[in-house]
């Protein structure tokens, strides 16, 4: 693909390369720091039951660099709007078995996008409860007005966004260091070093803690494929994508052990453990309550940071499908001026105000990350693998370092992950995926497309 400043698409509408280096890594790394690392802690020990709950931030950052792999090839192949959308049609082919795995792609991530904003929406909200005690219906308000705030923010030109991201990175990375330096300041190496002594021990219950809270690890890092969403914005393409995936992964895993081995040495684990506000909480014990006050008030900053990223991404991939016709045509639309597609954005925001307001999600990242497993993560590793070995001589702007062995070992993490959760979440989540089946099926019958052609009758792209 070229690397022009406009990405003109299928119905003549051009989104602007605005995004540079340095732009597209601030967005990657606000999307991969939300509120989850700082509400995630006390579950990650408890899952684990001591200081070794560092493995399942180790084994969350792995898989990011084995998965980052997978992306990083693919986002240079294929940059344009909508990501895995664009690659699934790609690797397994967009009039045959690619039609079903993008139309499973565009089906869960029109219930699991908005279920994205809304939870951070909500878990704002409870964090806000740290600072002024709210009513249900108080933090029902604080969601809602959330995600309105961030329509508001994203509704404007790429280049502007790309300057408030670089504003956002900024203010994340200063909060995450006041934390980590607040912890090794004051650090206990008794602390870190109080290991329960069967903690290693190979046992079923070691592999079931380790996934359950490896789960809310890999949450915490997902967000380093954002920029393959935004593959038509994106400035060198080719190069900027895998670039921006690798930093933005090595800083945040920098920063996610750091922060988790400085509070550990910071509090006893069996504290942290039971703690709802475990930073706040950890602050107004060594600074006092202004201090505790100021974290939050910076945390809370954090997590609108994510969701304007997260929400930024996501809004380009029903316009991605809406222009090839497999979704509403409406979806396809472009600002007149700013130049973005306002109608997507405004339909997530608007569904996902909806769920802040009356839905209780506290299973929910546990199921958005399950959800996504088999079609969008396995489903593309595996797919490359094969792609590249039947297409040799197809271009690779950027090739994977060991290939195939960065996508396999993604493939068995993902799949350990699966798993490794309770029967009820992984029902929950394959519902999802199987009524999406019935309807493509449904759909293509109608139609008379894949799988449902007749003899003689050619394949014809789905509208």
């Amino acid at each position: 693909m070229g690397q022009s400043e406009k990405h003109t698409l299928t119905n003549g509408k051009p989104l602007i390369r605005g995004l540079g280096l340095k732009e597209a890594t601030a967005i990657n790394i606000i999307d991969m720091v939300g509120m989850g690392p700082f509400i995630i802690i006390p579950f990650v020990i408890n899952r684990m039951h001591g200081p070794q709950c560092i493995l399942a931030w180790l084994l969350g950052a792995f898989l990011a660099f084995m998965d980052g792999s997978v992306w990083a090839e693919l986002g240079a192949s294929y940059p344009a709007a909508g990501g895995s959308y664009v690659f699934l049609q790609k690797i397994y082919g967009e009039k045959k078995w690619g039609s079903l795995f993008a139309f499973l792609f565009i089906w869960q991530t029109s219930i699991q996008a908005p279920l994205v904003i809304a939870s951070g929406a909500i878990g704002f909200a409870h964090y806000f409860n740290y600072l002024v005690p709210l009513s249900a219906v108080g933090q029902r308000a604080v969601s809602g007005g959330l995600i309105l705030l961030l329509a508001f923010l994203l509704y404007r030109k790429i280049s502007d966004i790309g300057k408030i991201s670089l504003i956002m990175g900024l203010l994340v990375g200063l909060t995450l260091l006041w934390v980590i330096v607040a912890g090794f300041t004051h650090f206990h190496a008794s602390y870190i070093l109080d290991v329960p002594s069967d903690s290693f021990k190979l046992s079923p219950i070691f592999f079931t803690g380790l996934g359950l809270a490896s789960t809310k690890t890999i949450y915490s890092f997902l967000g380093y494929y954002n920029v393959c969403h935004l593959g038509a914005e994106i400035k060198d393409p080719e190069k900027n994508i895998p670039r921006s995936i690798f930093i933005s992964i090595s800083v945040i895993t920098i920063i996610y052990l750091l922060m988790q081995v400085s509070v550990l040495g910071a509090m006893p684990w069996q504290e942290s453990e039971t703690s709802t506000y475990f930073i706040s909480t950890l602050f107004e014990r060594l600074y006092g309550v202004i201090a505790a006050n100021i974290v939050t008030i910076l945390i809370l900053f954090v997590g609108i940071a994510s969701l304007f990223s997260a929400t930024l991404g996501y809004s380009r991939i029903p316009y991605a499908a809406a222009i090839q016709g497999n979704f509403f045509k409406l979806f396809a639309r472009i600002h007149p001026s700013r130049q973005f597609p306002h109608i997507s954005l405004l339909f997530l925001c608007g569904v996902a105000f909806l769920f802040s307001l009356f839905s209780d999600l506290s299973t929910i990242i546990t199921v958005i990350v399950i959800m996504r497993i088999p079609v969008q993560f396995v489903g593309q590793a595996a797919g490359l693998i094969a792609l590249r070995y039947r297409n040799k001589k197809s271009p690779r702007p950027y090739r994977m370092l060991l290939f195939p062995i960065p996508a396999v070992i993604s493939i068995f993490i993902w799949l350990f992950v699966m798993f490794s959760m309770e029967w009820k979440v992984f029902a929950m989540a394959f519902g999802v995926v199987a009524i999406g089946l019935m309807l493509f099926l449904v759909r293509a019958k109608n139609n008379r497309t894949f799988p449902f052609v007749g003899k003689g009758q050619s394949v014809v792209n789905q509208s």
